[in-house]
């Protein structure tokens, strides 16, 4: 059912990365701001005439923590009209309209039922918090998680130390950043050398002779290069088509 439009607060915002920010935002009228981890809002900026051109969709960083509050995490685009309003006009106590929570790039519990690989790129990272505190929480079965997050420098790290917390508490979750443009302690490259890597090991051979891959799913979100690359690599492993499912950034 489609959301109607509201008047959400902004009540912090906090800078997360150079060029990033973290938006909270109320929603007065309601009590519980209710969603499913990996689900996004559509907010309606003052940027066009035509409404379809004001609108700008940015997935959901938090988890449902009973709260009328939600946090956004947003990059900055040189070109882009709506992170320019975002980051140039809008202020702590600036009111906004948005419709959501809204999209089914969500936590399906079946997934988690084999390995699942969250595979990501800069603010695609969002939905994929809000997914691994909503496990932790509820202590929801699983097999073996992995959150592949590629970024360009360390600084670009967004949630570095609290996802190292998370997955250090959590024998089963595996938060394996790496980095393109800068060396550093950790995984350098981009995000596909460590998924192809993890799941070869798990390739069997069958009594024909052929190779059949670890059974897993995987989720992807991040720019739209990033996804299409992911998915041939993914498909070429032996991977069904149904075991991918995405979310474009950009």
């Amino acid at each position: 059912m489609l959301q109607p439009w509201r008047t959400g607060r902004v009540i912090k915002i906090e800078q997360q990365a150079p060029a990033t920010r973290r938006f909270f935002i109320q929603i007065p009228e309601l009590d519980v701001f209710d969603f499913l981890p990996g689900q996004f809002v559509t907010l309606d900026l003052p940027i066009h005439e035509k409404p379809n051109r004001r609108w700008r969709s940015y997935s959901i960083a938090s988890w449902p923590d009973g709260t009328n509050v939600f946090e956004l995490c947003i990059v900055l685009l040189d070109d882009g009209a709506g992170t320019n309003y975002l980051f140039n006009e809008i202020k702590e106590g600036s009111e906004i309209q948005l419709r959501g929570p809204i999209g089914v790039f969500t936590l399906d519990k079946e997934r988690l039922q084999n390995d699942l690989f969250l595979i990501c790129t800069g603010t695609g990272i969002a939905p994929f918090r809000s997914m691994l505190h909503y496990i932790k929480l509820h202590n929801l079965p699983h097999k073996n998680v992995y959150l592949i997050f590629g970024c360009r420098t360390k600084s670009d790290l967004l949630y570095f130390e609290e996802l190292k917390q998370l997955s250090d508490s959590m024998p089963d979750i595996h938060y394996l950043p790496t980095l393109s443009r800068e060396d550093w302690e950790g995984p350098t490259g981009y995000v596909h050398t460590i998924y192809e890597d993890i799941c070869k090991r798990g390739t069997t051979v069958n009594e024909e002779g052929v190779s059949v891959p670890s059974p897993a799913n995987f989720m992807l979100c991040g720019w739209k290069n990033m996804v299409d690359d992911a998915k041939i690599r993914i498909l070429e492993m032996g991977y069904d088509k149904k075991a991918i499912h995405q979310e474009l950034y950009g």
